[in-house]
């Protein structure tokens, strides 16, 4: 194992976890103020309270000390013990307070996080969803962010209040007797040091076990993700079986964790024990000899509670801190992914300028001059691609399987950015503009058509969020899809289920259209819009899209080669390459690939 680094402020080193799971970078107690700023005031009254708190319990013991004398005098005890009792109410309460306060910031500092969380999960790039499993993802900001609560309501704050009573503590106990700190404190000091170490032990098991908990999240939502498929392929027990393997590989590191955790107890119990019995035994001996009253005695036992009382509750409070920095860790692995996000850079321009007055042509509207394009570390998708779309026409990208469709529209929807060449908005490379005016721009019907779970209405607005009730109807009416909302009596607000369940296959692929089409954007690209549609739907699928056209530039990929046979024009990709350009009759003439593919669809003689 690595020697780890200290873990004081802003500490930080690769290490390794008891378990042998890597543990990340090593996260020092300055990582947690971030997350807790905003919430100043409020740790600051906890801290006052705490201050507050710790003198009533101090005071505690000299008051049972003057309580005792009195007795032994024959003095009257009404006004000592009244003024105890009121000062045990006061700690008490004060107690609950701060215990009510810590809560209420821990819930602030939750909620913060997992918003910020969010935040930047739903701003990384394409490529970090390709490589990260969803289930993995939302443990970070579900279980991990959990554990920051513990590290605000038993963390932080809970470590200088009871730093505080344990200081006043001790310097009670060495006002009363030296010579009893010294016996107290050997025991004390051995039994913390030892549980500062196993304590120290907990982060890295902490870590492995969020991580594990994080890959049975993963499983869980891939397998409730293609629960029919698993039930039509009879996987389920198989499927039931490898998440049960994961839960039980996350059980495992959390025992392993709980081991480590509740050793530092009894460690401490031993150290703390024997420091009593030998308080106790000296004590007695010297309370013999007249070197030390009995009230004075009571009172160094009880000074010794309360030196223990919160050296246990630091000792946890410490642990609880190392589960919290492991969780933390993970939290900060996404917060240090970089976000996609360009807006920091001044957009050239982003509306296309007026050229009534100029004498050139107006440039296309997109344009693709040499455009190359390969996955990290992976073969060229796209090579070389020229393409031009003038406005107000339809452009279609056809070939087989693999040839670089989808991919070309990914770019457009800057998912990816080219590796070599430009992609041109308006006469203006794409990587010059901020993403979100590129896509306030374009409207995107993808492949898989995907419905969020919610109503009819949520989804039509989500590209489109102050549209009219009328406007919803009327583009529902032009992808003919009136009929779902009519078969339910909540209508708009019918619901569609998870992944648009309660929909058909073609249904989700009109709803999809629909939403784009509500947005009415300058370019509208669609991936296989009509793959999931039969005969009558696709004509009047195909109506929409002509009405579409009038109002949008369409780039469409499609396989069925019906539905883009007047195309302005039609552009054949082969290996990311482009094979021909033309319209349909062109390119039967001059592209034998394309030839190939309309005889395949009995478009043409053989």
């Amino acid at each position: 194992m690595r020697a780890v680094s200290d873990d004081g402020p802003g500490a930080r080193d690769e290490g390794t976890s008891a378990a042998g799971a890597p543990t990340g970078p090593r996260l020092g107690l300055r990582s947690l103020l971030p997350y807790l700023h905003g919430h100043r005031g409020a740790l600051v009254v906890v801290a006052l309270v705490s201050l507050v708190g710790a003198a009533a319990t101090l005071a505690q013991p000299l008051l049972v000390q003057r309580i005792i004398a009195a007795v032994s005098a024959g003095a009257p005890v009404g006004g000592p013990v009244a003024l105890a009792l009121v000062v045990l109410v006061a700690g008490a309460l004060l107690d609950g307070a701060q215990r009510f306060l810590l809560q209420r910031t821990a819930e602030g500092v939750v909620l913060a996080t997992r918003r910020r969380l969010v935040d930047r999960l739903l701003r990384l790039p394409v490529t970090e969803y390709d490589t990260r499993r969803t289930g993995d993802l939302m443990s970070r900001v579900g279980a991990d962010t959990t554990l920051l609560r513990a590290v605000v309501t038993s963390g932080l704050v809970e470590v200088v209040s009871s730093a505080l009573v344990a200081v006043g503590a001790v310097v009670a106990m060495a006002l009363v007797d030296a010579v009893l700190l010294a016996v107290t404190l050997a025991g004390v000091v051995v039994g913390g040091l030892a549980g500062v170490v196993l304590a120290r032990q907990v982060r890295g098991l902490s870590l492995t076990a969020q991580t594990r908990v994080g890959e049975m999240s993963a499983a869980v939502e891939r397998s409730l993700s293609a629960v029919r498929t698993i039930r039509a392929s009879g996987a389920t027990d198989r499927e039931v079986a490898a998440v049960g393997d994961s839960a039980r590989a996350a059980r495992d590191a959390g025992v392993r964790a709980a081991f480590v955790g509740a050793a530092v107890s009894p460690v401490v119990v031993v150290g703390v024990q024997g420091s009593l019995l030998a308080v106790l035994a000296v004590g007695g001996a010297r309370v013999a000899s007249g070197a030390l009253t009995v009230g004075d005695l009571v009172a160094f036992v009880l000074y010794l509670f309360l030196l223990v009382v919160p050296l246990a509750s630091t000792l946890q409070a410490y642990t609880l801190l190392q589960q919290g920095l492991g969780a933390l860790t993970r939290i900060e692995e996404v917060m240090a992914l970089p976000a996609e996000d360009d807006a920091d850079r001044a957009p050239a321009r982003t509306k296309p300028r007026p050229r009534a007055h100029e004498a050139a042509p107006a440039p296309p509207l997109l344009e693709l001059r040499g455009v190359s394009f390969a996955y990290p570390g992976g073969a060229p998708v796209l090579d070389g691609v020229d393409l031009a779309l003038a406005r107000g026409t339809r452009t279609a990208l056809v070939g087989p399987s693999g040839a670089g469709k989808s991919t070309l529209l990914s770019l457009v929807e800057r998912f990816h950015d080219v590796t070599a060449g430009s992609l041109r908005l308006d006469d203006v490379d794409v990587r010059e503009l901020p993403r979100a005016t590129v896509r306030a721009r374009l409207g995107y019907v993808e492949q898989d058509a995907p419905v969020l779970a919610g109503s009819v209405a949520d989804n039509l607005r989500l590209a489109a969020p102050d549209a009219t009730e009328a406007e919803l109807h009327a583009v529902l009416a032009a992808v003919e899809l009136t009929a779902v909302v009519a078969r339910s009596a909540d209508g708009l607000e019918a619901q569609v289920g998870e992944g648009g369940v309660t929909l058909s296959g073609g249904e989700r692929q009109r709803l999809a259209i629909a939403r784009s089409l509500l947005a009415r954007p300058e370019l509208l690209l669609l991936d296989e819009p009509t793959a999931s549609l039969d005969a009558r739907t696709e004509g009047a699928l195909r109506r929409a899209l002509d009405a579409a056209a009038r109002e949008s530039t369409l780039l469409v990929v499609a396989h069925r080669l019906s539905t883009v046979v007047d195309s302005d024009q039609i552009v054949v990709l082969e290996a990311g390459r482009v094979m021909g350009t033309g319209t349909h009759e062109e390119l039967l003439e001059s592209t034998p690939l394309y030839r190939e593919l309309a005889s395949a669809q009995l478009l043409v003689a053989r």
